[in-house]
């Protein structure tokens, strides 16, 4: 299993380069049946590393770019009445895939983005009352700038909170940006990209990361840390349920990454910022950010010590 997971990483890498770390946690959403939310300026890859993932699972793979002009039927799908036969037939919106693209999410109305909150909780969509379920494994992917506001509208709590995690991928280092050159001076490598596993591989690989063991230990820091975001003088809204479950998912898939069946400390110290920063509010006037009060409330608790053999 270990091995399909580092023929996917390697498959992406022939696209993004220098980003392994990154591609590693966008596998954990992947592993753990989530979301992501990729939060970076425009041109450092962002698009290219969700087309490249969908493209080396041979899932089906849609785009749609975000702008105001986007209804909620372009994503869910609509009826449509056929003049032939006399009846209506259920045409498909961009979510009847594995992997969804969501291009600029908070570009368009909020009255199309909550047209993804019962597809990113239920895996379903529903139209007329009439419920399809989505293709498995799936997985939205999206983006936004979190520099340009002009024109975008804000995604709201609810729905940072349906995202499995957030996580950017920054500016390439001076040899990693030559070999970008090197690689996209003739052709786009993702043309040439071809799937090294199946979407029948993944849903193995998911129900392989749900055997992870997880000691009472670190379920209790996981609540701790939890806990602690509600107490913090930084923030106004603290960490829910939902949080504290899907910190207990992707520690999982990280130590599964690692090669591992059981959870350490670490891993919820390496995966608990990308999980719960964006599900937090800070308080107005306050000059941090929720990554910066997620890594010092993990500072501040201290770490459970137990004996490994009683995982």
């Amino acid at each position: 299993m270990y091995t399909i997971i580092n023929d996917v990483i390697e498959s992406v890498e022939k696209v993004i380069i220098g980003k392994r770390e990154v591609i590693e946690k966008l596998l954990v959403a992947l592993l753990s049946n989530g979301h992501v939310l990729i939060e970076d300026i425009p041109g450092v890859g962002k698009t290219q590393l969700a087309a490249a993932l969908a493209r080396s699972l041979n899932g089906d793979f849609n785009r749609i770019q975000f702008t105001p002009d986007v209804m909620p039927s372009d994503i869910t799908g609509f009826f449509m009445y056929n003049q032939d036969t006399k009846k209506f037939y259920y045409h498909k919106g961009a979510a009847i895939c594995n992997f969804l693209l969501v291009d600029e999410i908070n570009r368009t109305s909020p009255k199309t983005q909550s047209s993804l909150l019962e597809i990113m909780e239920e895996f379903q969509v529903t139209v007329d009352g009439k419920t399809f379920p989505l293709p498995k494994p799936f997985m939205v992917l999206a983006t936004q700038n979190p520099i340009e506001s002009s024109g975008t509208y804000p995604l709201p709590e609810a729905q940072m909170d349906r995202f499995f995690l957030k996580i950017s991928l920054g500016y390439p280092s001076k040899g990693e940006e030559k070999k970008i050159l090197d690689r996209f001076e003739i052709n786009n490598p993702l043309q040439d990209l071809n799937g090294v596993v199946t979407t029948e591989n993944i849903l193995n690989l998911q129900e392989e990361v749900k055997g992870v063991k997880v000691h009472d230990g670190l379920k209790n820091y996981i609540v701790s840390i939890a806990e602690a975001t509600r107490n913090s003088p930084h923030v106004v809204l603290g960490i829910s349920p939902r949080g504290s479950i899907n910190l207990l998912k992707a520690s999982k898939a990280w130590a599964f990454i690692k090669g591992r069946r059981y959870v350490i400390p670490d891993d919820i110290k390496e995966i608990a910022p990308h999980v719960l920063s964006h599900r937090i509010i800070t308080k107005p006037g306050k000059n941090i950010n929720g990554e910066e009060i997620i890594r010092q409330i993990i500072n501040s608790i201290t770490v459970p010590v137990f004996q490994r053999d009683i995982i």
